[in-house]
């Protein structure tokens, strides 16, 4: 029986050989509670800025498939895929075999209406003369009668009246018809000019500084007169402005209020690995129905001609920023709740759980409207297991808490 007891005994003067052994070192005993470490930061101010980070693909400011006005063969073409064109450069010029003759018939027909006016013209003065002896003559023979009556017969004097009359119908009736022939001459010449005009776009020119970027025709192909009626006309080359391009952007709904023209972007281009200015230069002020985004354009100085149009682009826009707001970082936030909360540390070390306000979120911090003050100390990363009073050790972990 004694032999039972002995092995408890044991045991119970090893466990007070240990507790001594642990006092005499310093070292806590095994039921003393531990407080535990947690990291914590400052509630500072800082300036916040919220960055909405858009892809595009890049578009030249403006091209175009350059048609020819009238229709013809290509009897030359001076430049091809690639080359780099200046506005009003010649890039095609077209021969057009009737258009000589109806220059021709054009100028024919100037020159006689010009005929006719100068024939118009001698037919007045000869009636304002025959008009001006008729006139003459009924005066002379009204004047004879009126002295002497009976003298010269009312026959006579009716006879020399209608002259008169009659000569001066002539007159009017010569200069109606030289009005006439002006006319005729204005809408010859008219005519003439049109045919000028059309013969001008038989050289074809470039609409403005830009890259040829696709060649349809070829010297002697069939080029039709390029007219809105006419979709199978051929163009002749395709510009396009690549010294500044475009990126047209998806921005959300809730980010639209936030755009505005002339803003300073920054667009990164992976594929180059570089970063180049943009501005925000127009958007569409409409919602797309189907994805609830409004296009926004951006445009890229491309002097250079580094960037290609069909590159794609990464946009960082600026829709929100904040100056001197107080400020957490984003992990220091317990939002497991109904709504989201903080937990602070104070002295001496204690845990309170304190409701917060959020506003404007950035990558790593997020701002405090309302349920902190500058300097409070709050606990970032994981809040598991920690509760209201609990006593804890602090740990400054980032630059907000030295």
């Amino acid at each position: 029986m004694k032999r039972e007891y002995l092995i408890p005994a044991v045991a119970v003067a090893m466990l007070a050989a240990s507790l001594i052994s642990c006092a005499g070192r310093g070292e806590p005993a095994p039921d003393v509670a531990v407080v535990p470490t947690v990291p914590v930061a400052i509630a500072a101010r800082a300036n916040l800025a919220g960055d909405l980070v858009l892809t595009a693909e890049f578009t030249p400011f403006q091209e175009v498939d350059v048609m020819a006005k009238v229709a013809g063969y290509v009897q030359s073409i001076n430049v091809d895929l690639g080359d780099h064109v200046r506005e009003g450069q010649l890039l095609a010029t077209l021969e057009i075999p009737e258009m000589g003759d109806e220059m021709a018939k054009a100028a024919a027909a100037v020159d006689q209406a010009d005929a006719e006016v100068a024939n118009a013209s001698d037919s007045i003065h000869q009636a304002e003369s025959t008009y001006q002896l008729a006139d003459i003559s009924y005066k002379r023979i009204q004047d004879v009668s009126k002295r002497e009556a009976g003298l010269v017969a009312q026959q006579e004097v009716d006879e020399s009246h209608s002259r008169d009359v009659v000569a001066e119908a002539q007159v009017a009736g010569a200069k109606s018809t030289l009005r006439a022939a002006e006319q005729k001459a204005r809408v010859a010449r008219a005519e003439q000019a049109r045919l000028k005009t059309l013969f001008k776009y038989a050289t074809v020119t470039a609409p403005f500084t830009g890259v040829v970027t696709k060649r349809y025709a070829n010297t002697g192909s069939m080029i039709q007169a390029g007219t809105a009626s006419q979709s199978q006309a051929m163009p002749i080359v395709r510009v396009s402005q690549n010294n500044l391009l475009r990126l047209t952007l998806p921005v959300p709904e809730s980010e639209v209020p936030r755009i505005h023209v002339g803003e300073s972007v920054a667009v990164q281009v992976p594929t180059l690995g570089r970063t180049f200015p943009g501005r925000v230069a127009r958007f569409s002020d409409k919602l797309q129905p189907s994805t609830r985004t409004m296009d926004t354009e951006v445009d890229v100085p491309n002097a250079s001609l580094a960037l290609v149009p069909g590159m794609y682009a990464e946009v960082n826009l600026r829709v929100e920023e904040r100056n001197h707001a107080l400020s957490i970082p984003l992990d220091a936030v317990d939002s497991s709740g109904s709504a989201p909360r903080v937990f602070t540390v104070r002295k001496p070390g204690v845990i309170h759980i304190v409701p917060v306000t959020l506003g404007m979120e950035t990558a790593q911090l997020v701002e405090i409207r309302s349920g902190l003050t500058e300097g409070d100390v709050v606990i970032v990363g994981r809040h598991t297991g920690l509760k209201e009073g609990d006593r804890v050790q602090a740990a400054p972990v980032n630059p907000q808490a030295q």
